[in-house]
């Protein structure tokens, strides 16, 4: 620790106040014996104590206490081998901690100059530290963590499983229900545009040779073809129809499918049959049950349009009940053949244990040279 000292220390080697620098002819004294202040200006009552007499200040001669500051008088020699600074204690910081044996022991104080005891304080501070760590690491390494048990295993175990299936649910779940209609609306968007552009077409020029087509006989459409758009005007759909029932080839790519062998919509008599998903892949058919008497459901061919009028439906029914897609279907209430139409799907939401049905009878056929219908061009 740095301290005041007092310059009346013993300083023999000191060159700035025993050496020839102030101890030498010119600093012998000549200068400051008072010859230079002796004249006749200095001898006014100004100066002559009478201000300054009052026994405090006896003017310049006064006596200075001998262990005053700026007093350079030779000190005692200091002791061979002993402190710096006798006369100050030992004030080094250092830490002091506790310890057992020989640790908790003082270290004697070195002798020597303030740099030695410096150094030899740090080195201690920096043992019992480090000591301290050493001591603390060994603690930490000794303990042994406990064996977990057989039952702890088995528990963390079956919770890490379901953690997985878990996940793997939700991943499941956000699949069927966002990313699969996601992809059926791009399969089906991109079936209707093409549809709408071949029905815009002007009919391709006959062969020679071939027979033009019989307008009274129904074409017929390979699984999976595309050849209508079914419109809901209540519920502000559309969809392209394409013939057949598959579930990976038709269902699942947001298309209604055509029930094969059932009755077509230029037909003359029929059952024209659909059916689609209620949801996931699209789900054409999710708010069909929002149908009601006197609703328009319109169907656009290459020949033209054709309007049916709901006439009512079946909440509930078994799927096995394969009647209500006959040329008359059981459950509507005709009394005979007719140019109907039947909408089908799985109910309730989100499960195929029973079928919803929609039935509907033709209302009107238009050309398409006539343009659309009032139910959905608005006229």
């Amino acid at each position: 620790m740095t301290a005041l000292r007092p310059e009346g220390r013993y300083q023999p080697e000191a060159a700035p106040y025993g050496g020839s620098q102030y101890g030498g002819p010119e600093y012998d004294g000549s200068q400051y014996d008072g010859s230079r202040y002796e004249g006749p200006q200095y001898a006014g009552s100004q100066y002559d104590g009478s201000q300054y007499g009052d026994g405090s200040h006896g003017g310049r001669a006064q006596a200075v206490p001998e262990d005053a500051w700026g007093v350079y008088e030779q000190a005692e020699s200091p002791l061979v081998g002993g402190p710096e600074y006798p006369w100050l204690p030992d004030q080094t910081l250092q830490l002091r901690l506790p310890g057992i044996g020989a640790e908790a022991a003082e270290p004697t104080p070195t002798t020597g100059g303030r740099a030695e005891r410096r150094r030899a304080a740090q080195g201690r501070t920096a043992i019992r530290s480090g000591s301290g760590r050493r001591r603390a690491s060994s603690r930490a390494g000794g303990r042994v963590r406990p064996k977990e048990s057989a039952a702890v295993v088995a528990a963390r175990l079956v919770g890490e499983l379901c953690i997985t299936l878990g996940m793997v649910m939700l991943l499941f779940v956000a699949y069927q229900l966002w990313w699969t209609n996601v992809q059926a609306d791009a399969a089906a968007d991109g079936a209707r545009n093409q549809l709408e552009q071949q029905f815009d077409a002007p009919p391709p020029p006959g062969q020679p040779g071939q027979p033009a087509p019989d307008p009274n006989k129904p074409e017929v459409f390979e699984p999976g073809k595309g050849f209508a758009i079914i419109y809901l005007p209540k519920l502000g759909l559309k969809f392209p129809i394409a013939e057949g029932t598959s579930k990976s080839a038709v269902l699942d790519k947001g298309l209604v499918g055509h029930y094969p062998g059932t009755g077509m919509p230029g037909d003359k008599a029929g059952n024209f049959a659909l059916a689609a998903h209620r949801n996931t892949h699209g789900e054409p058919f999710r708010y069909i049950n929002q149908l009601s008497k006197g609703d328009k459901v319109v169907v656009e061919t290459a020949a033209g349009y054709y309007t049916y009028e709901i006439t009512g439906g079946i909440p509930e029914t078994s799927p096995s009940n394969v009647s209500v897609i006959k040329p008359v279907p059981n459950g509507a209430g005709y009394a005979g053949p007719g140019r109907y139409i039947t909408l089908t799907t799985c109910t309730p939401e989100f499960t195929s244990k029973f079928r919803l049905i929609v039935f509907g009878k033709m209302i009107e056929e238009r050309p398409r040279s006539q343009g659309k219908p009032a139910a959905i061009s608005g006229g």
